[in-house]
């Protein structure tokens, strides 16, 4: 009988570091009371230059809900003073479904019956190429967590034919080593997306019933790792809406923090991804995040970190990601097939999706939705300019 194990140990081959990042961040997750703000915690925390983690926590609390418009203005000024007008245009390019582990929240559940698929190199590079033929220079790849079918090998021959067609590499895998970053980094990796879903251990352990993402403090190390690892940049996120997605926001804000304090030279950037249905689950999950309160939560974090890159996915509508990359986002997703193989028409349909996006709009409508904001899209990397 395989073994089920406690989300707080380690699974075989797991590396363990030294480092009390963890520890702050649960123990600043558990002491914060979003219902403890008031309007004047809220107003005084717009006053100030450079926030606390109280004014941070003010900020996400429900009492900031009426003072959306001037955290708005706040935001968009932190935007305009670190980013400009510039939104970066990115693709992700799924190349495989395989999944082990028993997610109850998303498609790729290692029991939901979907059909599976991996790309080979052959077919990754004719996806890659047909990306790269729309003007497209930034990809995040992606897989199911699954080790087994696809190893960090195979990830890294998928990073070396990116390297060939686009200037920016991101990778949004499994949690990985060390030692394993480090080598993706010399394939040409860039970027390492790691979404905790959320970092309540009750909840996390109710949520992840199998398979290596059960760890949960394997999983909250991972963006540390990379960095050790020698990446340019890590993104953090949590799937709002699985459980107090304010505290977990407070907690990816925090994380994100220290990290940026300890690695300095690090990129850092925020995802803010909501439930989205799946095929053979149609609902979504009982605590809903409602627009007005995921603007909030960006508008917090962009006035908390305001040098931080803040992505807006497909899982929102065409209209709330406009408004989005003029107030607090800073790159955008275009193009997108969150199936296995969809950007080559060869390969339609051959996997089936994590997940239903909301925008499905053509680069070419989200480049216009970007000019009409009077911003300018970007797609070329200022620091990998001489890759291509």
């Amino acid at each position: 009988m395989r073994k089920i194990y406690n989300p707080m140990e380690y699974q075989p081959g797991m590396e363990q570091i030294d480092s009390d990042i963890i520890d702050k961040v649960i123990h600043a997750r558990d002491q914060y009371q979003p219902c403890i703000y008031t309007a004047e915690h809220v107003q005084a925390a717009l006053h100030k230059e450079h926030l606390s983690v109280s004014d941070f926590g003010a900020l996400l609390s429900p009492a900031a809900e009426p003072f959306l418009e001037q955290m708005a203005k706040r935001a968009k000024t932190e935007r305009e003073n670190h980013f400009g007008n510039n939104v970066l245009i990115f693709t992700p390019l799924y190349i495989s479904n395989y999944c082990e582990n028993q997610c109850v929240y998303c498609g790729f559940n290692c029991k939901n019956t979907i059909t599976r698929c991996k790309l080979n190199a052959e077919e990754i590079e004719k996806e890659m190429q047909a990306i790269s033929k729309t003007g497209m220079r930034e990809i995040l790849i992606l897989t199911g967590e699954s080790r087994r079918i696809s190893g960090p090998e195979y990830i890294g021959e998928a990073v070396k034919i990116a390297k060939k067609y686009f200037s920016t590499i991101g990778l949004e895998v499994y949690p990985m080593n060390t030692d394993e970053y480090d080598t993706l980094r010399q394939c040409g990796a860039d970027f390492v997306t790691v979404f905790q879903e959320t970092y309540d251990l009750q909840c996390y352990e109710k949520m992840h019933l199998d398979g290596a993402k059960r760890c949960f403090p394997y999983r909250v190390c991972s963006q540390e790792r990379a960095l050790m690892g020698g990446m340019r940049g890590v993104g953090f996120g949590v799937l709002l809406g699985l459980s107090d997605f304010r505290k977990d926001m407070f907690a990816a804000g925090i994380h994100a923090a220290l990290l940026q304090n300890k690695y300095p030279n690090g990129e850092i950037a925020l995802s803010f991804p909501r439930l989205r249905p799946y095929k053979n689950h149609e609902e979504t999950n009982a605590n809903n995040v409602h627009e007005t309160q995921l603007l909030q939560m960006m508008l917090a974090c962009r006035i908390f970190l305001p040098f931080a890159s803040f992505t807006i996915s497909t899982r929102e509508r065409a209209g709330f990601r406009d408004n989005a990359i003029a107030l607090a986002a800073t790159k955008i997703s275009a193009g997108v097939d969150v199936g296995i193989g969809g950007h080559n028409a060869e390969q339609k349909s051959k996997g089936d999706a994590q997940f239903e996006i909301s925008d499905s709009r053509s680069l070419a409508e989200i480049h216009n939705a970007i000019l009409s904001k009077g911003l300018q899209p970007v797609y070329t990397d200022y620091i990998n300019t001489n890759i291509l």
